[in-house]
């Protein structure tokens, strides 16, 4: 058997909460039944960790308070800059690898294949600015590297992150034009 709705007015699904007195004085006889002195308190602490005041007794005049969750929107990902990076990323990955040829061998342009299109992947589907540069491709290159068994897997891996760490927020900002301008002399 179900709850009743007017016990547990937080079960909804709605994003937003309000309650009014009337909902609040309902909740008030259910606490007193399985709380002494109708108050919860933290064991550090005297106050009391459940407070029902009326939002309209404490802000007389104004609207209720209504709490929202708060959601930031990041920007959708740019195709024509996913596809810059990713061939400045080529580049970087060519030299670094061909620099430490005794690491990967003969497979330099194979591994450089496979962080290449993980990476394109990642820029056109999930990459949407500063905050949103995540670990999981990184991963991936290091997997599909060793899945293949090619050497150097760990190492490619890391050289991507810090290209990517050290490039993408940085030139998302120019791209963009939201960075700082003393960074850009």
């Amino acid at each position: 058997m179900a709850a009743p709705a007017h016990l547990f007015p937080f079960s909804s699904s709605k994003t937003s909460l309000s309650l009014s007195p009337s909902q609040i004085s309902t909740l008030r006889p259910s606490i007193k039944k399985f709380v002494p002195n109708s108050s919860v308190a933290f064991p550090s602490s005297s106050r009391s960790a459940l407070s029902f005041r009326s939002t309209t007794e404490t802000r007389p005049g104004k609207r209720p308070f209504i709490c929202r969750m708060a959601e930031y929107q990041f920007p959708r990902p740019i195709p024509a800059f996913a596809e810059q990076e990713t061939g400045k990323f080529r580049e970087h990955m060519i030299w670094r690898l061909n620099n430490k040829k005794q690491y990967f061998g003969n497979s330099v342009n194979t591994i450089v294949k496979i962080c290449t299109s993980i990476l394109r992947k990642f820029l056109h589907l999930q990459y949407g600015g500063p905050g949103t540069l995540m670990v999981v491709p990184f991963i991936d290159m290091a997997d599909t590297i060793r899945a293949r068994n090619l050497p150097g897997g760990d190492r490619a891996a890391r050289a991507a992150v810090v290209w990517a760490q050290n490039n993408l927020d940085k030139d998302w900002k120019k791209w963009t034009g939201t960075g700082d301008d003393d960074q850009e002399a």
